[in-house]
Protein backbone atom coordinates (compact mmCIF):
# COMPACT_ATOMS: atom_id res chain seq x y z
CA UNK A 1 0.00 0.00 0.00
CA UNK A 2 2.81 2.33 0.92
CA UNK A 3 4.55 1.50 -2.32
CA UNK A 4 1.37 2.27 -4.25
CA UNK A 5 0.93 5.53 -2.38
CA UNK A 6 4.51 6.50 -3.11
CA UNK A 7 4.06 5.62 -6.77
CA UNK A 8 0.95 7.81 -7.03
CA UNK A 9 2.73 10.65 -5.30
CA UNK A 10 5.70 10.30 -7.61
CA UNK A 11 3.46 10.22 -10.71
CA UNK A 12 1.66 13.33 -9.51
CA UNK A 13 4.92 15.12 -8.86
CA UNK A 14 6.25 14.18 -12.27
CA UNK A 15 3.00 15.31 -13.83
CA UNK A 16 3.28 18.67 -12.11
CA UNK A 17 6.91 18.89 -13.15
CA UNK A 18 6.06 18.15 -16.78
CA UNK A 19 3.44 20.87 -16.73
CA UNK A 20 6.09 23.29 -15.64
CA UNK A 21 8.52 22.30 -18.37
CA UNK A 22 6.61 24.55 -20.75
CA UNK A 23 5.50 27.50 -18.62
CA UNK A 24 4.55 30.94 -19.83
CA UNK A 25 7.93 32.07 -18.62
CA UNK A 26 10.52 32.04 -21.40
CA UNK A 27 13.26 29.44 -21.41
CA UNK A 28 16.71 29.20 -22.94
CA UNK A 29 16.59 27.73 -26.44
CA UNK A 30 19.48 25.43 -25.58
CA UNK A 31 21.32 24.50 -22.43
CA UNK A 32 24.46 25.92 -24.01
CA UNK A 33 22.79 29.36 -24.08
CA UNK A 34 22.52 29.38 -20.30
CA UNK A 35 26.02 28.02 -19.80
CA UNK A 36 27.63 30.65 -22.03
CA UNK A 37 25.54 33.43 -20.51
CA UNK A 38 26.70 32.42 -17.01
CA UNK A 39 30.31 32.28 -18.17
CA UNK A 40 30.01 35.70 -19.78
CA UNK A 41 28.28 37.12 -16.71
CA UNK A 42 30.97 35.87 -14.36
CA UNK A 43 33.91 36.72 -16.63
CA UNK A 44 33.88 40.52 -16.64
CA UNK A 45 36.22 43.45 -16.85
CA UNK A 46 37.25 42.88 -13.23
CA UNK A 47 38.96 39.63 -14.28
CA UNK A 48 41.23 41.70 -16.49
CA UNK A 49 42.08 44.65 -14.30
CA UNK A 50 41.50 43.58 -10.69
CA UNK A 51 42.62 39.98 -10.19
CA UNK A 52 46.12 40.31 -11.71
CA UNK A 53 46.83 43.39 -9.63
CA UNK A 54 45.57 41.80 -6.39
CA UNK A 55 47.61 38.69 -7.11
CA UNK A 56 50.77 40.74 -7.63
CA UNK A 57 50.19 42.96 -4.58
CA UNK A 58 49.26 40.16 -2.17
CA UNK A 59 52.07 37.69 -2.56
CA UNK A 60 51.95 36.58 -6.20
CA UNK A 61 51.39 32.86 -6.43
CA UNK A 62 50.81 32.73 -2.66
CA UNK A 63 47.61 34.77 -3.16
CA UNK A 64 46.12 31.80 -5.00
CA UNK A 65 45.95 29.90 -1.69
CA UNK A 66 43.37 32.16 0.04
CA UNK A 67 41.70 32.78 -3.31
CA UNK A 68 40.99 29.10 -3.94
CA UNK A 69 40.08 28.52 -0.29
CA UNK A 70 37.37 31.19 -0.49
CA UNK A 71 36.33 29.83 -3.87
CA UNK A 72 35.63 26.47 -2.22
CA UNK A 73 34.17 27.81 1.02
CA UNK A 74 32.11 30.76 -0.24
CA UNK A 75 32.16 31.18 -4.02
CA UNK A 76 30.99 27.80 -5.28
CA UNK A 77 28.49 27.15 -2.42
CA UNK A 78 26.79 30.52 -3.00
CA UNK A 79 26.90 29.97 -6.77
CA UNK A 80 25.26 26.56 -6.33
CA UNK A 81 22.65 27.90 -3.92
CA UNK A 82 21.55 30.71 -6.23
CA UNK A 83 21.44 28.55 -9.35
CA UNK A 84 19.34 26.00 -7.46
CA UNK A 85 16.89 28.58 -6.13
CA UNK A 86 16.39 30.18 -9.53
CA UNK A 87 16.01 26.92 -11.43
CA UNK A 88 13.73 25.27 -8.88
CA UNK A 89 11.34 28.18 -8.61
CA UNK A 90 11.54 29.68 -12.12
CA UNK A 91 11.35 33.04 -10.37
CA UNK A 92 13.54 36.13 -10.34
CA UNK A 93 15.24 37.52 -7.18
CA UNK A 94 12.23 39.64 -6.19
CA UNK A 95 9.76 36.76 -6.28
CA UNK A 96 12.00 33.85 -5.27
CA UNK A 97 11.77 34.97 -1.64
CA UNK A 98 8.32 33.48 -1.43
CA UNK A 99 10.50 30.73 -0.02
CA UNK A 100 10.88 32.96 3.06
CA UNK A 101 8.63 36.06 2.88
CA UNK A 102 10.30 37.78 5.83
CA UNK A 103 13.50 38.05 3.79
CA UNK A 104 11.89 39.44 0.64
CA UNK A 105 13.98 42.57 1.17
CA UNK A 106 16.99 40.55 0.01
CA UNK A 107 15.43 40.50 -3.45
CA UNK A 108 15.05 44.27 -3.47
CA UNK A 109 18.64 44.58 -2.28
CA UNK A 110 19.88 42.40 -5.14
CA UNK A 111 17.92 44.39 -7.72
CA UNK A 112 19.15 47.71 -6.33
CA UNK A 113 22.82 46.73 -6.19
CA UNK A 114 22.60 45.38 -9.76
CA UNK A 115 20.90 48.57 -10.89
CA UNK A 116 23.54 50.82 -9.32
CA UNK A 117 26.41 48.80 -10.78
CA UNK A 118 24.74 48.78 -14.22
CA UNK A 119 24.71 52.58 -14.25
CA UNK A 120 28.45 53.08 -13.82
CA UNK A 121 29.52 49.81 -15.46
CA UNK A 122 28.25 51.04 -18.81
CA UNK A 123 30.40 54.15 -18.45
CA UNK A 124 33.44 51.85 -18.71
CA UNK A 125 32.05 50.62 -22.02
CA UNK A 126 31.57 54.27 -23.08
CA UNK A 127 35.24 55.00 -22.32
CA UNK A 128 36.28 51.94 -24.34
CA UNK A 129 34.05 53.00 -27.24
CA UNK A 130 35.69 56.43 -27.22
CA UNK A 131 39.15 54.82 -27.42
CA UNK A 132 38.00 52.72 -30.39
CA UNK A 133 36.63 55.85 -32.08
CA UNK A 134 39.81 57.84 -31.39
CA UNK A 135 42.00 54.99 -32.68
CA UNK A 136 40.02 54.68 -35.91
CA UNK A 137 40.57 58.38 -36.54
CA UNK A 138 44.35 57.91 -36.59
CA UNK A 139 44.57 54.39 -38.00
CA UNK A 140 45.87 55.71 -41.31
CA UNK A 141 48.98 57.07 -39.60
CA UNK A 142 49.89 53.71 -38.09
CA UNK A 143 49.97 55.31 -34.64
CA UNK A 144 47.53 55.57 -31.74
CA UNK A 145 46.45 59.09 -30.71
CA UNK A 146 48.05 58.80 -27.26
CA UNK A 147 51.49 58.04 -28.68
CA UNK A 148 52.90 61.58 -28.86
CA UNK A 149 52.96 65.02 -27.29
CA UNK A 150 52.16 68.18 -29.23
CA UNK A 151 48.43 67.57 -29.48
CA UNK A 152 45.89 70.13 -28.33
CA UNK A 153 45.30 68.28 -25.05
CA UNK A 154 48.97 67.96 -24.08
CA UNK A 155 50.71 70.21 -21.56
CA UNK A 156 54.30 71.31 -21.18
CA UNK A 157 54.79 68.45 -18.71
CA UNK A 158 54.28 65.84 -21.43
CA UNK A 159 57.40 63.85 -22.30
CA UNK A 160 57.29 60.85 -24.62
CA UNK A 161 59.73 57.99 -24.78
CA UNK A 162 62.90 58.46 -26.80
CA UNK A 163 64.19 55.38 -28.56
CA UNK A 164 63.65 52.36 -26.39
CA UNK A 165 63.60 54.15 -23.06
CA UNK A 166 61.13 56.66 -21.76
CA UNK A 167 62.15 60.05 -20.51
CA UNK A 168 59.12 60.46 -18.32
CA UNK A 169 58.47 59.63 -14.73
CA UNK A 170 55.44 57.36 -14.73
CA UNK A 171 53.00 59.13 -12.50
CA UNK A 172 51.08 56.08 -11.30
CA UNK A 173 51.26 54.14 -8.07
CA UNK A 174 50.08 50.78 -6.85
CA UNK A 175 47.46 52.40 -4.66
CA UNK A 176 45.84 54.91 -7.02
CA UNK A 177 43.63 54.19 -9.99
CA UNK A 178 44.75 57.33 -11.70
CA UNK A 179 47.76 59.49 -12.19
CA UNK A 180 47.97 62.42 -9.83
CA UNK A 181 48.32 65.76 -11.49
CA UNK A 182 51.47 67.27 -10.03
CA UNK A 183 53.35 70.22 -11.43
CA UNK A 184 56.69 68.78 -10.36
CA UNK A 185 56.24 65.51 -12.26
CA UNK A 186 56.25 64.71 -15.92
CA UNK A 187 53.42 62.79 -17.56
CA UNK A 188 53.29 60.35 -20.42
CA UNK A 189 51.19 61.12 -23.51
CA UNK A 190 48.94 58.24 -22.46
CA UNK A 191 48.22 59.79 -19.07
CA UNK A 192 47.48 63.16 -20.61
CA UNK A 193 45.22 61.60 -23.26
CA UNK A 194 43.24 59.88 -20.49
CA UNK A 195 42.98 62.90 -18.22
CA UNK A 196 42.81 65.83 -20.64
CA UNK A 197 41.23 64.32 -23.76
CA UNK A 198 38.96 61.50 -22.61
CA UNK A 199 37.91 62.75 -19.18
CA UNK A 200 38.94 66.43 -19.29
CA UNK A 201 38.60 66.03 -15.56
CA UNK A 202 37.87 68.92 -13.25
CA UNK A 203 39.80 69.67 -10.06
CA UNK A 204 37.32 67.80 -7.84
CA UNK A 205 33.87 66.31 -7.42
CA UNK A 206 32.45 69.66 -6.35
CA UNK A 207 33.44 71.24 -9.68
CA UNK A 208 31.04 69.71 -12.19
CA UNK A 209 32.56 71.35 -15.25
CA UNK A 210 31.02 70.81 -18.66
CA UNK A 211 29.44 67.82 -20.33
CA UNK A 212 31.74 65.48 -22.24
CA UNK A 213 29.54 65.28 -25.31
CA UNK A 214 31.60 62.60 -27.06
CA UNK A 215 31.37 60.39 -23.98
CA UNK A 216 27.64 61.09 -23.71
CA UNK A 217 27.18 59.82 -27.28
CA UNK A 218 29.33 56.77 -26.49
CA UNK A 219 27.26 56.11 -23.36
CA UNK A 220 24.07 56.30 -25.41
CA UNK A 221 25.53 53.86 -27.96
CA UNK A 222 26.55 51.52 -25.12
CA UNK A 223 22.97 51.45 -23.81
CA UNK A 224 21.64 50.92 -27.34
CA UNK A 225 23.92 47.89 -27.58
CA UNK A 226 22.61 46.54 -24.27
CA UNK A 227 19.00 47.08 -25.36
CA UNK A 228 19.57 45.44 -28.76
CA UNK A 229 21.02 42.36 -27.09
CA UNK A 230 18.39 41.87 -24.38
CA UNK A 231 15.23 43.42 -25.88
CA UNK A 232 13.71 39.98 -26.48
CA UNK A 233 14.83 38.57 -23.15
CA UNK A 234 16.63 35.25 -23.08
CA UNK A 235 15.68 34.54 -26.68
CA UNK A 236 17.89 37.35 -27.98
CA UNK A 237 20.52 37.11 -25.23
CA UNK A 238 20.93 33.39 -25.87
CA UNK A 239 21.92 34.11 -29.48
CA UNK A 240 24.30 36.96 -28.72
CA UNK A 241 26.32 35.12 -26.05
CA UNK A 242 27.73 32.68 -28.59
CA UNK A 243 29.81 35.61 -29.79
CA UNK A 244 30.21 37.74 -26.67
CA UNK A 245 31.16 34.90 -24.33
CA UNK A 246 33.71 33.29 -26.64
CA UNK A 247 35.30 36.23 -28.44
CA UNK A 248 37.16 37.55 -25.35
CA UNK A 249 38.95 34.19 -25.01
CA UNK A 250 40.14 34.34 -28.60
CA UNK A 251 41.37 37.88 -28.06
CA UNK A 252 43.08 36.97 -24.78
CA UNK A 253 44.91 34.06 -26.43
CA UNK A 254 46.00 36.22 -29.38
CA UNK A 255 47.20 39.00 -27.06
CA UNK A 256 48.96 36.48 -24.80
CA UNK A 257 50.83 35.05 -27.79
CA UNK A 258 51.92 38.52 -28.79
CA UNK A 259 52.77 39.49 -25.21
CA UNK A 260 55.00 36.49 -24.59
CA UNK A 261 57.07 37.35 -27.65
CA UNK A 262 58.00 40.78 -26.28
CA UNK A 263 61.26 41.52 -24.47
CA UNK A 264 60.78 41.70 -20.70
CA UNK A 265 57.53 39.71 -20.81
CA UNK A 266 58.84 36.86 -18.67
CA UNK A 267 60.09 39.31 -16.05
CA UNK A 268 56.54 40.60 -15.74
CA UNK A 269 55.13 37.08 -15.45
CA UNK A 270 57.72 36.18 -12.83
CA UNK A 271 56.73 39.24 -10.83
CA UNK A 272 53.06 38.22 -11.19
CA UNK A 273 53.60 34.67 -9.91
CA UNK A 274 56.55 35.05 -7.53
CA UNK A 275 55.19 33.68 -4.21
CA UNK A 276 55.64 35.66 -1.00
CA UNK A 277 54.18 33.40 1.68
CA UNK A 278 54.75 35.98 4.42
CA UNK A 279 51.80 37.89 2.96
CA UNK A 280 49.46 35.10 4.08
CA UNK A 281 49.89 36.28 7.67
CA UNK A 282 48.10 39.54 6.79
CA UNK A 283 44.32 39.56 7.28
CA UNK A 284 43.94 42.08 4.48
CA UNK A 285 45.15 39.51 1.96
CA UNK A 286 42.41 37.09 2.98
CA UNK A 287 39.76 39.82 2.94
CA UNK A 288 40.75 40.88 -0.59
CA UNK A 289 40.74 37.26 -1.77
CA UNK A 290 37.15 36.90 -0.55
CA UNK A 291 36.05 40.22 -2.04
CA UNK A 292 37.53 39.23 -5.41
CA UNK A 293 35.38 36.07 -5.40
CA UNK A 294 32.28 38.26 -5.14
CA UNK A 295 33.41 40.72 -7.80
CA UNK A 296 34.31 37.84 -10.09
CA UNK A 297 31.59 35.19 -9.71
CA UNK A 298 28.72 37.62 -9.07
CA UNK A 299 26.73 36.05 -6.21
CA UNK A 300 24.29 38.35 -4.35
CA UNK A 301 23.72 40.48 -7.45
CA UNK A 302 20.70 38.36 -8.36
CA UNK A 303 21.99 37.62 -11.85
CA UNK A 304 22.60 33.94 -11.15
CA UNK A 305 19.07 33.44 -9.79
CA UNK A 306 17.64 35.28 -12.79
CA UNK A 307 19.53 33.34 -15.46
CA UNK A 308 18.85 29.98 -13.77
CA UNK A 309 15.13 30.82 -13.57
CA UNK A 310 14.93 30.40 -17.36
CA UNK A 311 16.37 26.87 -17.20
CA UNK A 312 14.49 23.66 -17.75
CA UNK A 313 13.55 22.12 -14.43
CA UNK A 314 15.74 19.07 -15.01
CA UNK A 315 18.93 20.95 -15.93
CA UNK A 316 22.00 19.74 -14.03
CA UNK A 317 22.65 22.91 -12.03
CA UNK A 318 25.05 20.97 -9.78
CA UNK A 319 27.44 20.43 -12.68
CA UNK A 320 27.11 24.04 -13.81
CA UNK A 321 27.84 25.34 -10.31
CA UNK A 322 31.18 23.51 -10.32
CA UNK A 323 32.32 24.07 -13.90
CA UNK A 324 31.46 27.76 -14.37
CA UNK A 325 33.35 29.07 -11.31
CA UNK A 326 36.37 27.01 -12.34
CA UNK A 327 36.26 28.53 -15.84
CA UNK A 328 35.96 31.96 -14.27
CA UNK A 329 39.01 31.47 -12.05
CA UNK A 330 40.98 30.04 -14.95
CA UNK A 331 40.11 33.13 -16.99
CA UNK A 332 41.32 35.42 -14.20
CA UNK A 333 44.58 33.49 -14.05
CA UNK A 334 44.96 33.67 -17.85
CA UNK A 335 44.25 37.41 -17.82
CA UNK A 336 47.13 37.82 -15.37
CA UNK A 337 49.55 36.35 -17.92
CA UNK A 338 48.20 38.66 -20.63
CA UNK A 339 48.46 41.78 -18.47
CA UNK A 340 51.85 41.10 -16.91
CA UNK A 341 53.54 39.95 -20.10
CA UNK A 342 52.77 43.37 -21.57
CA UNK A 343 53.51 45.22 -18.31
CA UNK A 344 56.89 43.46 -18.13
CA UNK A 345 57.62 44.63 -21.65
CA UNK A 346 56.54 48.14 -20.73
CA UNK A 347 58.81 48.16 -17.66
CA UNK A 348 61.75 46.95 -19.76
CA UNK A 349 61.15 49.68 -22.32
CA UNK A 350 60.88 52.33 -19.61
CA UNK A 351 63.81 51.09 -17.58
CA UNK A 352 61.57 50.81 -14.52
CA UNK A 353 60.56 48.08 -12.11
CA UNK A 354 57.34 46.20 -12.78
CA UNK A 355 55.66 47.52 -9.62
CA UNK A 356 56.27 51.08 -10.81
CA UNK A 357 54.02 50.71 -13.83
CA UNK A 358 51.27 48.36 -12.65
CA UNK A 359 48.02 49.72 -11.24
CA UNK A 360 44.51 48.45 -10.64
CA UNK A 361 41.19 49.53 -12.10
CA UNK A 362 40.75 52.09 -14.89
CA UNK A 363 44.41 53.07 -14.52
CA UNK A 364 45.40 49.66 -15.87
CA UNK A 365 42.86 49.52 -18.70
CA UNK A 366 43.08 53.13 -19.85
CA UNK A 367 46.61 54.28 -18.94
CA UNK A 368 49.10 51.44 -18.51
CA UNK A 369 47.81 49.03 -21.13
CA UNK A 370 47.30 51.68 -23.87
CA UNK A 371 50.86 52.88 -23.20
CA UNK A 372 52.12 49.36 -23.75
CA UNK A 373 49.98 48.96 -26.88
CA UNK A 374 51.52 52.10 -28.34
CA UNK A 375 54.92 50.36 -28.25
CA UNK A 376 53.77 47.48 -30.46
CA UNK A 377 54.02 47.26 -34.23
CA UNK A 378 50.67 47.98 -35.89
CA UNK A 379 49.59 49.58 -32.61
CA UNK A 380 46.10 50.71 -33.77
CA UNK A 381 45.08 47.14 -34.58
CA UNK A 382 46.11 45.86 -31.14
CA UNK A 383 44.43 48.82 -29.45
CA UNK A 384 41.14 48.23 -31.28
CA UNK A 385 41.23 44.52 -30.38
CA UNK A 386 41.89 45.31 -26.72
CA UNK A 387 39.10 47.86 -26.33
CA UNK A 388 36.64 45.75 -28.28
CA UNK A 389 37.43 42.98 -25.81
CA UNK A 390 36.61 45.34 -22.93
CA UNK A 391 33.30 46.27 -24.57
CA UNK A 392 32.31 42.65 -25.16
CA UNK A 393 33.24 41.62 -21.60
CA UNK A 394 31.21 44.53 -20.29
CA UNK A 395 28.21 43.56 -22.39
CA UNK A 396 28.28 40.00 -21.06
CA UNK A 397 28.18 41.16 -17.46
CA UNK A 398 25.45 43.70 -18.20
CA UNK A 399 23.18 40.96 -19.57
CA UNK A 400 22.87 39.24 -16.18
CA UNK A 401 22.65 42.38 -14.04
CA UNK A 402 20.15 44.20 -16.24
CA UNK A 403 17.97 41.14 -16.73
CA UNK A 404 17.85 40.92 -12.92
CA UNK A 405 16.10 44.29 -12.80
CA UNK A 406 13.70 43.80 -15.70
CA UNK A 407 12.70 40.20 -14.89
CA UNK A 408 12.39 41.06 -11.23
CA UNK A 409 9.78 43.75 -11.86
CA UNK A 410 7.97 41.71 -14.53
CA UNK A 411 7.63 38.74 -12.13
CA UNK A 412 6.55 41.00 -9.29
CA UNK A 413 4.04 43.06 -11.29
CA UNK A 414 2.84 40.73 -14.08
CA UNK A 415 -0.54 42.45 -14.30
CA UNK A 416 1.09 45.61 -15.60
CA UNK A 417 4.28 44.40 -17.30
CA UNK A 418 3.56 40.93 -18.70
CA UNK A 419 3.56 41.18 -22.48
CA UNK A 420 5.25 44.57 -22.35
CA UNK A 421 8.74 43.32 -21.54
CA UNK A 422 10.41 44.94 -24.57
CA UNK A 423 8.85 48.32 -23.83
CA UNK A 424 9.80 48.06 -20.16
CA UNK A 425 13.35 47.04 -21.05
CA UNK A 426 13.65 50.10 -23.28
CA UNK A 427 12.34 52.33 -20.48
CA UNK A 428 14.85 50.91 -17.99
CA UNK A 429 17.71 51.37 -20.46
CA UNK A 430 16.69 54.99 -20.99
CA UNK A 431 16.39 55.59 -17.24
CA UNK A 432 19.80 54.01 -16.59
CA UNK A 433 21.31 56.14 -19.35
CA UNK A 434 19.91 59.32 -17.80
CA UNK A 435 21.17 58.33 -14.34
CA UNK A 436 24.62 57.75 -15.83
CA UNK A 437 24.83 61.19 -17.46
CA UNK A 438 26.56 62.84 -14.43
CA UNK A 439 29.40 60.32 -14.78
CA UNK A 440 30.27 61.65 -18.23
CA UNK A 441 30.67 65.21 -17.03
CA UNK A 442 34.13 66.56 -16.25
CA UNK A 443 33.78 65.49 -12.62
CA UNK A 444 32.38 62.11 -13.67
CA UNK A 445 35.44 60.04 -12.86
CA UNK A 446 35.19 61.11 -9.21
CA UNK A 447 31.53 60.04 -9.11
CA UNK A 448 32.53 56.77 -10.78
CA UNK A 449 35.09 56.01 -8.08
CA UNK A 450 32.67 56.83 -5.25
CA UNK A 451 30.02 54.52 -6.74
CA UNK A 452 32.52 51.74 -7.42
CA UNK A 453 34.09 52.03 -3.96
CA UNK A 454 30.89 51.92 -1.90
CA UNK A 455 28.00 50.45 -3.89
CA UNK A 456 28.94 46.77 -3.66
CA UNK A 457 31.57 46.68 -0.92
CA UNK A 458 29.46 45.80 2.13
CA UNK A 459 26.21 45.04 0.36
CA UNK A 460 27.27 41.83 -1.38
CA UNK A 461 28.78 40.21 1.70
CA UNK A 462 25.84 41.23 3.90
CA UNK A 463 23.24 39.98 1.41
CA UNK A 464 25.11 36.69 0.99
CA UNK A 465 25.33 36.19 4.76
CA UNK A 466 21.58 36.76 5.19
CA UNK A 467 20.93 34.52 2.19
CA UNK A 468 22.71 31.68 3.98
CA UNK A 469 20.67 32.38 7.09
CA UNK A 470 17.36 32.44 5.23
CA UNK A 471 17.99 29.39 3.05
CA UNK A 472 20.51 27.31 4.98
CA UNK A 473 18.92 27.63 8.43
CA UNK A 474 15.30 28.75 8.14
CA UNK A 475 14.19 27.01 4.95
CA UNK A 476 16.69 24.27 5.70
CA UNK A 477 19.74 23.13 3.80
CA UNK A 478 18.43 19.57 3.76
CA UNK A 479 15.18 20.76 2.22
CA UNK A 480 17.13 22.57 -0.49
CA UNK A 481 19.20 19.44 -1.15
CA UNK A 482 15.94 17.47 -1.47
CA UNK A 483 14.64 20.01 -3.96
CA UNK A 484 17.89 19.73 -5.92
CA UNK A 485 17.54 15.94 -5.86
CA UNK A 486 14.09 16.31 -7.38
CA UNK A 487 15.60 18.35 -10.23
CA UNK A 488 18.79 16.46 -11.10
CA UNK A 489 17.88 12.92 -10.01
CA UNK A 490 20.52 12.37 -7.33
CA UNK A 491 21.38 13.93 -3.99
CA UNK A 492 24.54 16.07 -3.67
CA UNK A 493 26.80 15.25 -0.75
CA UNK A 494 26.32 16.68 2.75
CA UNK A 495 29.31 19.03 2.25
CA UNK A 496 26.96 21.60 0.72
CA UNK A 497 24.67 21.53 3.72
CA UNK A 498 27.64 22.13 6.03
CA UNK A 499 28.79 25.04 3.85
CA UNK A 500 25.39 26.73 3.66
CA UNK A 501 24.77 26.41 7.39
CA UNK A 502 28.21 26.93 8.95
CA UNK A 503 31.34 27.38 6.84
CA UNK A 504 30.12 29.97 4.32
CA UNK A 505 28.24 32.26 6.76
CA UNK A 506 31.07 32.18 9.30
CA UNK A 507 33.59 33.02 6.57
CA UNK A 508 31.41 35.85 5.28
CA UNK A 509 30.87 37.30 8.74
CA UNK A 510 34.61 37.22 9.44
CA UNK A 511 35.42 39.00 6.18
CA UNK A 512 32.67 41.57 6.76
CA UNK A 513 34.11 42.44 10.17
CA UNK A 514 37.66 42.66 8.76
CA UNK A 515 36.46 44.88 5.92
CA UNK A 516 34.65 47.26 8.25
CA UNK A 517 37.56 47.48 10.68
CA UNK A 518 40.13 48.16 7.96
CA UNK A 519 37.92 50.28 5.71
CA UNK A 520 39.41 53.57 4.48
CA UNK A 521 37.72 56.26 2.36
CA UNK A 522 38.87 56.48 -1.26
CA UNK A 523 41.24 59.09 -2.65
CA UNK A 524 41.87 59.94 -6.30
CA UNK A 525 45.60 60.46 -6.57
CA UNK A 526 46.34 63.34 -4.20
CA UNK A 527 42.72 64.45 -4.21
CA UNK A 528 40.80 63.90 -0.96
CA UNK A 529 37.03 63.75 -1.22
CA UNK A 530 34.94 66.23 0.82
CA UNK A 531 32.75 64.85 3.64
CA UNK A 532 29.55 65.19 1.61
CA UNK A 533 30.99 62.94 -1.12
CA UNK A 534 31.88 60.29 1.48
CA UNK A 535 28.33 60.58 2.82
CA UNK A 536 27.02 60.09 -0.73
CA UNK A 537 29.12 56.94 -0.96
CA UNK A 538 27.54 55.54 2.19
CA UNK A 539 24.13 56.32 0.72
CA UNK A 540 25.04 54.10 -2.25
CA UNK A 541 26.23 51.41 0.18
CA UNK A 542 23.11 51.48 2.34
CA UNK A 543 20.41 51.92 -0.30
CA UNK A 544 20.65 48.23 -1.20
CA UNK A 545 20.63 47.17 2.47
CA UNK A 546 17.86 49.40 3.88
CA UNK A 547 15.09 47.45 2.03
CA UNK A 548 15.97 44.32 4.03
CA UNK A 549 14.86 45.56 7.49
CA UNK A 550 12.26 47.87 5.91
CA UNK A 551 10.45 44.98 4.21
CA UNK A 552 10.70 42.87 7.37
CA UNK A 553 9.00 45.60 9.44
CA UNK A 554 6.38 46.24 6.76
CA UNK A 555 5.44 42.57 6.48
CA UNK A 556 5.33 42.04 10.24
CA UNK A 557 3.01 45.04 10.64
CA UNK A 558 0.67 43.76 7.91
CA UNK A 559 0.52 40.17 9.21
CA UNK A 560 -2.15 38.98 11.65
CA UNK A 561 -1.79 37.49 15.10
CA UNK A 562 0.66 38.05 17.92
CA UNK A 563 4.20 39.18 17.13
CA UNK A 564 5.52 35.64 17.56
CA UNK A 565 2.78 34.20 15.33
CA UNK A 566 3.46 36.83 12.66
CA UNK A 567 7.18 36.12 12.56
CA UNK A 568 6.66 32.35 12.58
CA UNK A 569 4.18 32.64 9.71
CA UNK A 570 6.48 34.87 7.65
CA UNK A 571 9.37 32.44 8.07
CA UNK A 572 7.37 29.72 6.30
CA UNK A 573 7.15 29.50 2.49
CA UNK A 574 4.23 31.52 1.14
CA UNK A 575 1.06 29.75 0.03
CA UNK A 576 1.53 30.88 -3.54
CA UNK A 577 5.11 29.64 -3.60
CA UNK A 578 5.93 28.03 -6.91
CA UNK A 579 4.07 24.77 -7.56
CA UNK A 580 7.27 22.77 -7.60
CA UNK A 581 8.28 24.06 -4.18
CA UNK A 582 4.87 23.38 -2.70
CA UNK A 583 4.88 19.79 -3.98
CA UNK A 584 8.45 19.27 -2.86
CA UNK A 585 7.56 20.44 0.62
CA UNK A 586 4.39 18.34 0.82
CA UNK A 587 5.23 15.21 -1.12
CA UNK A 588 8.76 14.77 -2.31
CA UNK A 589 10.29 13.79 1.01
CA UNK A 590 7.86 10.87 1.28
CA UNK A 591 9.51 9.45 -1.84
CA UNK A 592 13.06 9.79 -0.54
Amino acid sequence: MAATSDSVAEDELKSRSDQKESPERAQWNKQCDFFLCCVGYAVGIGNLWRFPYLCMRNGGGAFLIPYFIFLLLCGIPLFFMELSLGQFSSLSPLSVWKINPLFKGLGFGMVLVSGIVCIYYNVIMAWALYYVYATFRTIGTGQVPWDSCGNWWNTDRCLRRSGGLTETLFNVTTTDISAAVNSTKKMTPTEEFWQYNVLRMSSGIDEVGGMRWELLICLFIAWLMVFACICKGVKSTGKVVYFTATMPYLMLIVMLGRGLSLPGAWDGIYYYLKPDFTKLAQLQVWAEACSQIFYSLGPAYGGLITMASFNKFSNNCYRDAIVIPCINCGTSFLAGFVVFSVVGFMAAEAGLKVDEVVVSGPGLAFVVYPEALSLLPVAPVWAILFFLMLIIMGLDTQFGMFETMTSGFVDEFPRYLKGRETLFTGFMCLLSFLLGVPIVTQCGVYIFQIMDWYSACFSLITISFLECLAVGWIYGSNNLLSDITFMIGYRPCAWWSVCWRVITPVSLLSVLVMTMVRFTPPTYGDYIYPPWAIFLGWVFALCSLIPIPAVMIFRILRAKGTLTERIRHLLQPARDWDLRVAFALLGWRCIL
